[in-house]
């Protein structure tokens, strides 16, 4: 089971992480410490773990026979793909998984998509919170487990 304070632990975790490596990442000279790369990856696979958590929690809603929770649910899927397929091309652009390093040829540009990427996130995270959680508590009248 699937509960809404395991959600909003990995939702505060990838936020506060956004935050740090925003900060971090600002200085080119950090992008190459180990720390740094760590702590990214680290985002990263947050990310995909969460999402993958996340798909979880549509069944219920598509299942529903009400319209406006299966077209949330159907939102939300599209919007798990859309940023699984994004952070995707990102890290092939600048990641170096098999070193476990970050490669920024541009810091410019690097920084300018990295914030893009934590806007997305850090956008989804408030729907998440404001819309597809209180959707799923509404649709199935449980109010500790999201699926």
């Amino acid at each position: 089971m699937i509960t809404y304070d395991e959600l909003h632990t990995q939702n505060h975790e990838i936020s506060e992480l956004s935050k740090v490596l925003s900060y971090l990442l600002a200085n080119r000279e950090m992008c190459d410490t180990s720390t740094c790369c760590d702590l990214f990856y680290r985002y990263v696979d947050q990310i995909k773990s969460h999402l993958e958590l996340v798909d979880h929690t549509y069944t219920g809603l598509l299942s529903s026979s009400d319209k406006n929770a299966n077209n949330a649910a159907s939102k939300f899927m599209g919007g798990s793909q859309e940023i699984k397929r994004i952070l995707a091309q990102y890290s092939k652009k600048w990641c170096e998984k098999n070193k476990h390093e970050l490669h920024v040829a541009n810091h410019a540009d690097f920084y300018k998509e990295t914030n893009e990427l934590f806007d997305l996130v850090l956008n989804r995270i408030q729907d998440e919170t404001e819309h597809l959680y209180p959707l799923i508590r509404k649709v199935s009248g449980d109010t500790q487990h999201a699926a």
